[in-house]
């Protein structure tokens, strides 16, 4: 697997409670205040979009890239944090 950031780590490390969107590994401030407008102001938000999609990759970066324009590497990585932190805790 290929090496994580410090923000991933730290984000599937504990549950997810009320964490900002802005705590997924690869959403800053600026995808994060698309993200918001959008109202996925919450990291579960998010997470919740994924699971609807059925933790489907393909589908989730697709609307990464549609919902606040995410390029693909911020995509992916939103993606594998979010999958890190399904196997972990659900």
């Amino acid at each position: 697997m290929s090496s994580t950031s410090q923000k991933h780590r730290n984000f599937v490390a504990e549950p997810m409670a009320d964490k900002p969107v802005t705590a997924l590994a690869g959403v800053g401030d600026v995808l994060g205040g698309r993200l918001e407008e959008k109202g996925f102001d919450k990291a579960y938000v998010v997470l919740g979009q994924f699971l609807v999609l059925k933790k489907d990759e393909e589908l989730f970066l697709d609307w990464m890239k549609e919902a606040c324009g995410a390029n693909s590497k911020q995509a992916k990585d939103c993606a594998n944090c979010l999958k890190e932190w399904c196997d972990s805790f659900l």
